[in-house]
């Protein structure tokens, strides 16, 4: 078994805070799943809150020091961590290496997923349980590790990244829309029982997020879907970043067992 590694480093605390985000100084946040576009852009959307951030990977070693980086030299404090968050020893591991790096934990951010694209006529059990390992059963483990931080605290956040997809089936994402159901339904059981340690949990479900060499992968996916946006345009990472935040602010504290969908306003589109 892989023992999770952490390399950190603080910058100048609250300097450069984004003055339009809710105030998050002193509060440490985790995010799992940080060297991905979307982790990544969450990461430094808390940060520019104020927030110390940890900053989960798993093999992309390289990416997650260079957020680190970039966090650092705009002044805030960041740490990286690597785990495999499909073994519940690692989840509890790496919440409890988040915990200690600042003395606490307010907020969980669980971003780690897969998204293959795969026929169910093609896909197997191991397929299937794979990718309940890695998008629901390690929510369900570090949720179950963090709790304790967050009450030791006086209550905290958690946030799961969810998806669009949860509740609107696409050809072959037959395991990925399950798994993303299931992890909303997962939120909403968790914030019944947590709420009575003032821990908040929520999903959040992100739309289409533009990334590079997207539009020339997928060219009448993204021309469709900027027609059917309200909004006309993509997400982007820190669209969702900006949404995390918000929950994980004294600003949603009456907020919990929800699904915030940001999608620019694809979901209300009729589909008849």
């Amino acid at each position: 078994m892989s023992e999770p590694t952490a390399r950190g480093a603080a910058g100048r605390g609250g300097a450069g805070r984004d003055t339009t985000l809710p105030d998050l100084t002193g509060r440490i946040a985790l995010v799992t799943g940080a060297s991905g576009l979307v982790g990544g852009g969450i990461a430094e959307r808390f940060a520019a809150a104020g927030a110390g951030v940890v900053a989960h990977f798993r093999h992309d070693e390289k990416s997650a020091h260079a957020l680190v980086a970039r966090i650092v030299d705009a002044g805030g404090q960041a740490l990286s961590v690597q785990a495999d968050l499909t073994r519940e020893s690692e989840c509890q591991r790496l919440v409890e290496v988040a915990a200690d790096w600042r003395g606490g934990l307010d907020a969980l951010v669980h971003n780690a997923g897969i998204q293959p694209v795969q026929d169910l006529a093609d896909m197997t059990a191991d397929d299937w349980r794979q990718m309940y390992d890695t998008n629901t059963t390690s929510a369900f483990s570090c949720t179950r590790a963090s709790v304790p931080f967050l009450a030791a605290r006086g209550g905290g956040s958690i946030i799961h990244i969810a998806s669009i997809e949860g509740s609107q089936a696409t050809p072959g994402h037959a395991h990925y829309c399950a798994s993303k159901a299931a992890l909303i339904m997962f939120a909403r059981s968790a914030a019944l029982e947590y709420g009575s340690y003032a821990v908040r949990v929520n999903t959040v479900s992100p739309g289409l997020i533009e990334r590079p060499g997207l539009v020339d992968d997928w060219p009448d996916g993204v021309r469709r879907w900027t027609e059917a946006a309200p909004l006309t345009r993509l997400g982007r990472p820190e669209d969702i970043g900006n949404a995390c935040v918000f929950l994980a602010s004294g600003a949603a504290g009456w907020i919990t067992g929800t699904n915030l969908v940001v999608d620019g306003g694809v979901s209300a589109r009729p589909t008849w």
